[in-house]
Parts: C-alpha cells; structure tokens; sequence
C-alpha cells in the first residue's frame, strides 16, 4: 500500500488517535497565531499526519509547507489536557518530509548551508572575522539583524578541560559546550563553570564531539542527528551528570533513548542529561550569593519550559539573589520565532513573533533580560525598540556570587 509515509518510523497512528481535537493548543500555538489557518495549528498537522497514513497519500507542497511552519516549541504538549505527544509526532514526521517533501531546490541548498556552518564550531570561528567586519561597515547581507555581536577574543578562547571543584567535591560532571554556544556566548560557558565548581563540582569540558545533534534532530536530518548522539554518547559517558546550559541541546539530550530506541546505551545517557538550573536547584547552596540590585524579566525559552517542564527552577535561582527583581512579562508560552533554524527558513513568520516577544518583554520596563537559550538572546535583541541588555541566568548568579555587576 502506496501511503505518503515511508516504513522508517513514520509518524504512529495510535498517537495520532490520541488527539480529540479540543482546541486547547490553539491559543498557545505560535504558528497558528501567525498564520491564522488550522493546519497551522497542532491539531490541524495531526490531521495532516493522519492523512500521511492513507493510500494514494502525498508529502505534497501542502502538507510540507504546513509541517515546515511548525516552530517545534511544544508548548502545545504543555497545553494538552489530553496528553497527546505532539512531539513525537513532529519528531517523526520531519524526517519523512526531509525524505520525501516537496521543496524547492533553493529551500534545500539553504538547509544543507545551515547545517554546514552553524554545527561546526571551528567554522564558526572563522567566520567571527568576517561578521564582526560587515557590522563595522553595515554592510547589507542576508540575517544581518540577526548576527550577535562577538567580540573576536571571546569567540577564540577555550575553556579548560578541567576546572576543580571550590571545597569539599559533590562529583565529577561534564558540561556539554555546544556548537553556537561555545562560539558566540564562550562568556556564558565560563561563567557556568565557575558557578559549578564554586558550588562544589569538577567540572569537565570535552572539546569533542562538536555538536549534539539538536539541530538536526528538532529539523528532521535524522541519520545526522544519530550520529552525532552516538559521538556525544562515548564522549561524556562516566560522569555522575552530564550538564547542559542550552535549552535546545538538553532537549535533544535528554532524547537520545527514544533517538537511539532500544539502545540502553543511550536511555542510560539520556537518565544523567540535566539542565545546569535542575543541577543547582537539586542541591543546597554553598557559596554566597552577593546583592544584585537589577529589575530583570525571565523569558522562557521553549526547549526548556515546554520540552524539558523547567520552569520553577531557573525562576528559583534567579530570586535567590539578593535584591534582584524578577519580572514576568505577558504571553510567557509564545515562542520568540528563534526555534533552531526557523528564523533563517521561516524569517517573516519568525519577525512578526520576535517582535511580539520584544515587546512583552519590554513592556515590564525591565533593565536586563535573563534567556537561558543562545537562539532566544538573538533573536530577541534584534526585535528589541531600545537597548535592554540580554544574559544568561548562569552569567547573573556569576556576578553574584563574585560580587561584581553585569
């Protein structure tokens, strides 16, 4: 039987019965608040999915256009009263559109040129140079807006393999470095290390493997996604936790047993992937937290909040410090438009997002902006009206604990 879905783990019909089509997700969905049509929305790419299953069925213009909108931020899966796993759905049709859909020549040849760079840290460092020129110059090129600006001794430098725990050691854990993250925010990945080992743990930073796969996992470049799982599985096994500070790397991480299914190997990885804020939440404090008199607003970034439901403790550290405000900001479950790479093959839909998420987050009058996502902090200050500083949470408890400001 001809169906538009291939044997390869298509997209599974029991999950897809799950959905009672209620409408809860709709109000949360960023897609379907851009576009307006029901199957850009959950429910309606479920149906989309089902018809995936019929005979004589397509991956035609339509459905990969419905699917490709899709941001993946799952706030729908946290939304659903029916506990219906969008996520595994999406997740398994994004490889079969990847085989089959009907795109544009030009549409993959810009997919295949974002994997090509932006999962390759070395490549990102060489083109540091070239960025840091064309924002001197302001030279018109395609996602200028959307270029962080690193200065070149920070995109250069490399953290320590090793960093010994402050007194008496709580463990051994690796930090997973990331591949824009350790380029573009290096600031950030020190600062984690520093607040990890002044709470008590040798902290561990393999320069290997580049890149966890997250990128291509929440795309659809499966095989990519697997090998790459499979590099990052033999590089930080034998460590009590293996620490993420991306909430699109832990995500992916945290994935690798249903990736890899039926590899106990990766289920047994997936059980020791946490979140660094889960990490710091789990254990009492010991070092000081220091005043840091900021009026700061929390943006959730979706691959944590929605995928990871890490919500509360981010928000808990935050308020652990001294004379820090924190600041909530309207409609907390929109996605910004970042989602991996939709602003670069989405850019109008992830625009019109973007600035909405801007301007909630600047309507709180807030001073700073805490974004625990290297996508989410560029894609919000290139929306911003005025210049509000963005920093990781683990940045700002940096600064506390060593007494200085950001």
């Amino acid at each position: 039987m001809a169906t538009a879905w291939d044997a390869k783990r298509p997209p599974e019909l029991d999950l897809i019965r799950d959905c009672v089509h209620c409408g809860f997700c709709l109000p949360t969905c960023p897609s379907y608040a851009v576009f307006e049509e029901e199957m850009d929305s959950p429910r309606g790419r479920i149906v989309l999915m089902r018809i995936g299953h019929e005979e004589g069925s397509e991956v035609s213009r339509e459905m990969t256009t419905h699917l490709d909108r899709c941001l993946g931020c799952m706030a729908c899966v946290t939304a659903c009263p029916s506990g219906v796993q969008y996520d595994r759905l999406i997740e398994r049709a994004r490889p079969q559109v990847e085989r089959h859909g009907a795109r544009t020549r030009r549409e993959r040849l810009l997919r295949s040129g974002i994997f090509a760079l932006f999962t390759h840290p070395g490549r990102l460092r060489a083109a540091v140079p070239f960025m840091a020129l064309q924002q001197r110059l302001r030279l018109p090129v395609p996602f200028a807006n959307l270029a962080p600006k690193v200065p070149l001794r920070s995109a250069f430098r490399r953290l320590p393999e090793v960093t010994p725990a402050v007194g008496e050691k709580r463990g051994r854990i690796a930090l997973m470095q990331g591949c824009v993250q350790r380029v573009f925010f290096g600031d950030v990945n020190a600062a984690t290390v520093r607040v990890l080992a002044a709470e008590g743990w040798e902290v561990h930073a393999p320069r290997t493997p580049r890149c966890c796969g997250a990128l291509q996992l929440h795309t659809g470049v499966e095989d990519e996604a697997r090998e790459l799982a499979r590099r990052t599985i033999a590089a930080y096994e034998g460590f009590d936790h293996v620490v993420v500070n991306v909430a699109g790397c832990g995500s992916a991480m945290k994935e690798y047993g249903y990736l890899l299914e039926g590899d106990e190997r990766a289920e047994a990885f997936s059980a020791k992937v946490l979140d660094v804020h889960e990490l710091l939440a789990e254990h009492e404090p010991r070092a000081e937290r220091r005043p840091l008199p900021m009026k700061v607003a929390y943006h959730d970034a979706c691959h944590l909040a929605h995928a990871q439901q890490v919500r509360a403790q981010p928000r808990a550290l935050l308020r652990g410090i001294p004379e820090l405000e924190l600041l909530e900001p309207a409609g907390w479950e929109l996605c910004c438009g970042s989602a991996g790479i939709y602003n670069l093959v989405q850019p109008e839909a992830a625009a019109e997002l973007g600035r909405r998420k801007a301007a909630n987050l600047a309507a709180t009058g807030a001073e700073a902006i805490a974004a625990a996502n290297p996508g989410c902090a560029i894609q919000i200050a290139a929306y911003l009206e005025r210049e509000v500083p963005i920093f990781h949470p683990m940045t700002l408890l940096d600064h506390s604990l060593r007494g200085s400001r950001p």
